[in-house]
């Protein structure tokens, strides 16, 4: 008969010592999940230069806490869905302003008024001479 062995104990990971990052908050429109952007400085093997490397995470935000342009600290969790395995521990630093979807900021705002001109065809006298085909083949006709 053989000796018995000792079964292995799993080791488990206490809360404190799991990995914990910081980063930007991009984006909070998901219920209850935040994007953070998380930003790290990586020096160049052979030419030396420091690079500014990042990568996205997914975080769950319990509270909604978090706001875009928020800094905020991250820890590692088990996986809550297919995207999130991070959760927030902090907001470090509130943003000053609220940050703007870069899609929005691109629109022209509904306070300013359009120019008198827009939508209207531009005068022939404005537009430049057109070229016609003779012209372009730099020949004369």
């Amino acid at each position: 008969m053989p000796p018995k062995t000792q079964k292995a104990k799993k080791e488990t990971v206490h809360r404190s010592r799991r990995r914990t990052v910081e980063g930007v908050v991009t984006g909070s429109k998901m219920d209850k999940t935040i994007k953070v952007q998380v930003e790290r400085l990586v020096q160049h093997p052979e030419f030396e230069k420091t690079l500014r490397k990042h990568y996205v995470c997914y975080a769950h935000d319990e509270k909604r806490e978090a706001k875009p342009g928020d800094k905020v600290e991250l820890m590692e969790s088990r996986p809550i869905s297919r995207l999130k395995h991070w959760r927030l521990l902090r907001v470090i630093d509130k943003a000053a302003a609220p940050m703007q979807d870069s899609r929005e900021a691109a629109r022209p705002s509904s306070a300013v008024e359009a120019p008198a001109s827009a939508g209207k065809p531009v005068a022939a006298e404005a537009r430049p001479p057109k070229r016609d085909a003779s012209s372009r083949e730099g020949g004369t006709a």
